[in-house]
């Protein structure tokens, strides 16, 4: 493997890494999101 392909192969990693961060934190913001709109509604649980 030529140091071409693993720059190619190590970019690739990084830019789904930074996908798969950018859902983790959607989610995580969306999660938190209904958990206040239920305590605000006063539907604890």
């Amino acid at each position: 493997m030529t140091p071409e392909d693993e720059k190619l192969i190590r970019r690739r990693q990084a830019g789904r890494a930074r996908v798969m961060a950018l859902l983790l934190g959607g989610l995580v913001l969306l999660i938190f999101a209904i958990s206040i709109a239920k305590i605000q509604l006063g539907m604890h649980g």
